[in-house]
């Protein structure tokens, strides 16, 4: 397949429930919305269509976060964990022309375009698993080809989101080592807030 279509899964609905409910959203990055960031990281590594799943103040993200161009999903279960995201993001891609989602976390800002690029090279066919990995350990983003939603929507629970489907189609993933021009860090608490620019 000489041009896939892989569309950007921006997974942005935590509450930041250990950062005293700031949603990750909405985290001052380089003087904008943290949202943003991730999604010109994700446009800058290839993905020209980009979904993001809103939760946690969904309408003040909408508000106050520039996202032109971009199919915004609001998932009125964020509470839930990111498994109810991760389904409202493949739901939004089903029926559509995408074959394949490149999923990425709002709150890694450590993993920039070249990451993504890096893991967007390794599509193949809609039967791809792919994944960044550092230091041979599993990260973000992944890219899942459009034959794995189904599985994925049905395994994605709680906060575990993808990982117990990864894990049974471990021998199938792709690892593309992402250590050299990315930090796989995440904005889980008031001490990682000093990632933040």
């Amino acid at each position: 397949m000489t041009n896939p279509t892989i569309a950007g899964l921006l997974l942005a609905a935590g509450g930041g429930r250990r950062l005293g409910g700031q949603p990750k959203a909405l985290l001052d990055h380089r003087g904008r919305p943290l949202v943003e960031h991730a999604v010109h990281v994700l446009r800058e590594g290839g993905c020209t269509r980009v979904h993001v799943v809103l939760g946690a103040d969904a309408d003040a993200v909408r508000e106050k976060a520039s996202l032109p161009g971009c199919v915004l999903i609001d998932n009125p279960e964020w509470a839930e964990g990111m498994g109810s995201s991760l389904r409202a993001g493949i739901a939004s891609l089903r029926g559509g022309e995408a074959d394949a989602a490149l999923v990425s976390l709002v709150d890694q800002p450590g993993i920039g375009p070249a990451a993504v690029a890096r893991v967007y090279a390794a599509y193949r066919s809609p039967a791809t698993l792919a994944a960044a990995a550092y230091e041979g350990e599993r990260g973000h983003p992944v890219l899942f080809g459009a034959d794995h939603w189904p599985g994925i929507a049905a395994s994605a629970v709680g906060d575990r989101g993808a990982r117990a489907y990864l894990k049974e189609h471990a021998g199938d993933i792709t690892l593309v080592e992402c250590g050299d021009v990315a930090q796989a860090y995440d904005i889980d608490t008031p001490a990682d807030l000093i990632h933040l620019e």
